[in-house]
């Protein structure tokens, strides 16, 4: 039914469990899985590279392009869009606001529970809502309870600690950044398996 009456793309061995999943555009690689009890609605795109996977009882939203409103008209080429890379993961209960472009990249994992990730919000000084990229790099670790702002970077091999706040771009990969708002606390030692695994699934 989503092949013939929506046009999604999806791989013969990708799986959606219980869950109201509706962009105006869906791809789906090779094993990737979207679980239960998810919300994703109002989004130009979710592209999802094999193997990706996210988990259940998450809330993925964003702001279409395809609209009358005056909101975002400021921004002629914003485009709302997750993407995930090849073994990318979302866990569970995450709050996901793709109203410009969400992009995790191959082999990185919004892990734990309740992190945020905000594309858009208010821009007081010309009152008017405004939104912004988000872009987590390959092989990252994004630890529970985190919030990442409109604007922010987070380069490969990289981890955001624990209710971290990212509200910028950060330029230095193999680091752990931390605090509110994250900033460098120490370096990853570049022998941590976690960064060169060739499978997303960890046990």
């Amino acid at each position: 039914m989503l092949h013939r009456f929506f046009n999604y793309q999806l791989s013969p061995s990708a799986f959606i469990g219980f869950s109201w999943v509706y962009p105006l555009k869906l791809r789906m690689g090779d094993g990737s899985s979207i679980g239960d009890f998810n919300v994703a609605v109002n989004l130009d795109l979710i592209t999802m590279g094999d193997f990706s996977s996210i988990g259940r009882s998450n809330w993925i939203t964003g702001y279409p392009t395809l609209t009358s409103s005056s909101h975002f008209s400021h921004q002629p080429t914003r485009c709302a869009e997750l993407l995930l890379g090849e073994h990318a993961a979302i866990t569970k209960d995450h709050h996901i606001d793709a109203t410009s472009c969400i992009t995790i990249g191959s082999f990185s994992t919004v892990a734990g529970y309740r992190s945020q990730l905000l594309s858009h919000s208010i821009d007081l000084y010309m009152n008017r809502q405004h939104s912004d990229s988000i872009t987590i790099g390959a092989y990252c670790f994004l630890g529970t309870n985190c919030v990442i702002l409109g604007g922010s970077v987070l380069p490969d091999y990289s981890v955001l600690g624990a209710s971290s706040l990212l509200n910028k771009r950060l330029i230095d990969s193999w680091c752990v950044y931390a605090g509110h708002p994250a900033k460098k606390v120490k370096e990853i030692d570049k022998q941590a398996l976690f960064f060169s695994r060739t499978t997303g699934f960890v046990y």
